[in-house]
């Protein structure tokens, strides 16, 4: 039941172009303006009903609601099938659901019970899911040795959006791969330099490997990242305290992690649920049994079935 009500509410646009249509006729025939605001998925901008005039001032002849919403939910039904055909394109197992619009105030985050460090409530919160009802989830990318030119173009024009956490040991013989991604409205974020076990490192050697990052993220992209993710997912208390002092908000590490021919699940019931964050990593045919393309189907099929969308981790955190 979940699954059916997930791809009523954000896979099926057909019902919103019904109820669209539906809403303009009536709206035809008793010559009254919709006073319902209709949802209008990003980049659709919903038509607006006619204001009626303040006091003093002339009347003004109506618009067409009519055919107005016809003419929106033309626009929406095209948009589906567009989101549809370059699904089939890139042999993805079904069309990827749409995200609902972020929320006008982000949720309140706080460290994972267990993941706690002594003395931590001041430092950047430390999860695993986000805090939502909705049925999304949020997929990250580790390291960056691989620089697959496809990758980009799938993910640009299936707009699935994800975040990049980049090692400098892996991105420095091809910054501009990342700098492409940066201009397709990816964010970038802080996986430390060299990929070391953090919590054998001193206190100084920590801070060279994030703040140093921190920097090198910045002088390359032109922005100093706010997340950050430990190697293996491994920190201690220094580790907090060094990230929130070069400039860290939050340390997302994962539910699940995604490979192109399986899925590895934190949880013992082995499934998504609201808000988990998913890993995968920026790994080639030589690293792993497929290409990124075939690691975005894998996962993109496990979420689409499971009735979930993508939705960007920066609007949440």
């Amino acid at each position: 039941m979940q699954l059916l009500r997930q791809r009523r509410e954000y896979g099926h646009l057909r019902v919103l172009v019904a109820a669209l249509l539906v809403a303009a006729l009536g709206s035809g025939c008793t010559g009254e303006p919709n006073s319902g605001g209709a949802y209008a998925p990003e980049g659709h901008p919903a038509p607006q009903a006619p204001q009626a005039p303040k006091a003093g001032q002339p009347l003004k002849p109506r618009s067409a609601p009519a055919g107005a919403l016809a003419a929106y939910a033309e626009k929406l039904r095209r948009a589906e099938a567009v989101r549809t055909a370059t699904a089939k394109r890139w042999k993805l197992a079904g069309t990827p659901l749409t995200a609902p619009p972020p929320p006008a105030v982000k949720p309140l985050i706080k460290t994972r019970k267990g993941f706690e460090v002594s003395g931590g409530a001041t430092l950047p919160p430390v999860f695993t899911t986000v805090p939502v009802k909705d049925r999304i989830v949020f997929l990250t990318i580790d390291d960056g040795a691989e620089k697959d030119p496809e990758f980009l173009r799938m993910m640009s024009e299936l707009k699935i959006p994800y975040s990049a956490f980049l090692s400098d040991y892996v991105i420095n013989d091809d910054y501009n791969y990342f700098r492409l991604m940066r201009d397709r409205g990816v964010a970038l974020h802080n996986h430390t330099l060299n990929h070391p076990y953090l919590p054998g490192l001193s206190r100084a050697g920590q801070k060279r490997e994030i703040c140093g990052q921190q920097d090198k993220i910045q002088k390359q992209y032109g922005k100093r990242p706010r997340l950050f993710r430990p190697p293996y997912g491994n920190y201690n208390g220094d580790t907090l305290r060094v990230a929130k002092s070069c400039g860290i908000t939050a340390v997302p590490l994962w539910a699940a992690e995604a490979f192109p021919d399986h899925m590895e699940w934190r949880e013992s019931d082995r499934d998504l649920h609201p808000g988990d964050i998913v890993l995968s990593h920026f790994r080639g045919r030589e690293d792993g049994k497929g290409s990124m393309p075939d690691m975005i189907r894998r996962v993109m099929k496990t979420i689409t079935d499971k009735g979930y969308a993508v939705a960007r981790l920066e609007d949440y955190v």
